[in-house]
């Protein structure tokens, strides 16, 4: 396809998880006509910029602040270039974008989000589970403990492991040890299934599993620090209920039993 993106507008693309191809069609295409690229050098997949054309400029973010991305955004922008803001995962968790769209619009430039696949989806499917199990868990918790950034009040992991259900918990691991802790305080069973994913779906990515018991003896001996996702509940453990929807006795409309 031959489509012409708007070079008024700055375009935030999402990264996906890791692997090159887990990037949509459209923030292919985005990188393929890109001009000027600012990407997260310190979590994308460098192989990603191999789509841009010859001759991009590329800016690795991981040492600028706010005000200096901004800079490159509007020089692009004013130099009549379609520029590309690439980022990990999807943009919508913990993408930090809403600060970048305000500052663009004080200056009058408009912008575009083009989602990405998030590293919780690539983790379970470089697992092959399903967050949601029939008659075990039908609801998905995504949530992280405070670091620099404190939780608001509501939002304690004591809070959400009450429910019991499905988690995906980022930016946490380098203190693995404290978040099994608080889940059991609050609610979940010392036993409750956990698996740790360094890096989902890139080449070097590395699985563990384990218990709220045991899980953080496995990520200090594997040396994971950062960069994985912990994901807590029976949905990774063996019960398992087949789902209606496909139950030869089971109508709906467009299938009788």
């Amino acid at each position: 396809m031959n489509d012409l993106f708007d070079t008024r507008k700055v375009w935030f693309v999402g990264a996906g998880p890791g692997d090159k191809e887990l990037i949509t069609l459209k923030g292919y295409r985005v990188l393929q006509q890109a001009q000027v690229v600012i990407y997260a050098g310190s979590l994308i997949n460098p192989e990603l910029l191999d789509y841009c054309q010859a001759g991009t400029e590329c800016h690795d973010s991981a040492a600028l602040n706010l005000e200096q991305i901004i800079e490159l955004m509007e020089n692009g922008v004013k130099a009549g270039k379609l520029v590309v803001r690439l980022q990990t995962g999807d943009l919508s968790l913990y993408g930090s974008i809403r600060e970048q769209g305000e500052m663009l619009t004080r200056l009058g430039i408009g912008y575009v989000s083009v989602p990405g696949v998030s590293a919780f989806l690539g983790a379970a499917a470089q697992l092959g589970v399903e967050y949601t199990v029939p008659e075990v868990s039908q609801s998905l918790i995504i949530t992280r403990i405070e670091g620099r950034t404190p939780m608001p009040p509501l939002e304690q992991l004591e809070s959400f492991a009450r429910h019991q259900t499905s988690m995906a918990i980022f930016l946490s691991v380098q203190r693995i040890n404290r978040v099994a802790e608080r889940l059991i305080e609050g609610g979940y069973p010392a036993d409750t299934p956990v698996a740790v994913v360094y890096k989902a779906t890139w080449p070097d990515c590395q699985e563990l599993r384990g218990t709220l018991a045991d899980i953080a003896d496995k990520v200090r001996e594997a040396g994971i620090r950062k960069t994985a996702l912990i994901m807590v509940g029976a949905f990774l453990g063996e019960e398992y209920h087949y789902s209606k929807l496909y139950d030869a006795g089971f109508s709906h409309e467009y299938r009788k039993a």
